[in-house]
């Protein structure tokens, strides 16, 4: 049976540079690749620094208005992260509001709305020590 992995998720964002800081400083992931994009409009490649293989494409063009409808059904993007508390003040710098403060197995959450609407689940699996 064939095995595989999540490569990327392409996200469409009125603001692709603000959007890429927040994950840089968040996750300390590097931007891997900018430029025009094939049916125009531009993208920037935000993801896991040196080996690693995932990323999130950050698109925009001229569909991406103030009025722009995302699509659905999409709940949420989830990250994992060594320092939870160090991610959700990245996150309240950036002037969002983390929400949905959870503590249950396997690991502790919180949740945020970027500027374009798009919801992020941001969790550590770190246990505490004892």
């Amino acid at each position: 049976m064939p095995k595989g992995t999540l490569e990327h998720a392409n996200l469409s964002v009125t603001q692709p540079d603000r959007s890429a800081q927040l994950l840089r400083q968040m996750l300390g992931w590097e931007e891997r690749w900018r430029g025009e994009s094939q049916m125009g409009g531009r993208t920037i490649h935000v993801g896991e620094p040196k080996n690693g293989q995932a990323y999130i494409a950050l698109y925009t063009g001229d569909h991406v208005k103030g009025d722009y409808s995302k699509g659905q059904p999409l709940n949420h993007i989830a990250f994992v992260v060594d320092d939870l508390d160090g991610a959700e003040r990245v996150v309240a710098a950036a002037g969002l509001k983390p929400f949905g403060h959870d503590d249950y197995e396997p690991g502790k959450r919180f949740y945020f709305f970027d500027w374009d609407g798009i919801e992020f689940e941001i969790v550590s699996y770190e246990k505490a020590a004892s």
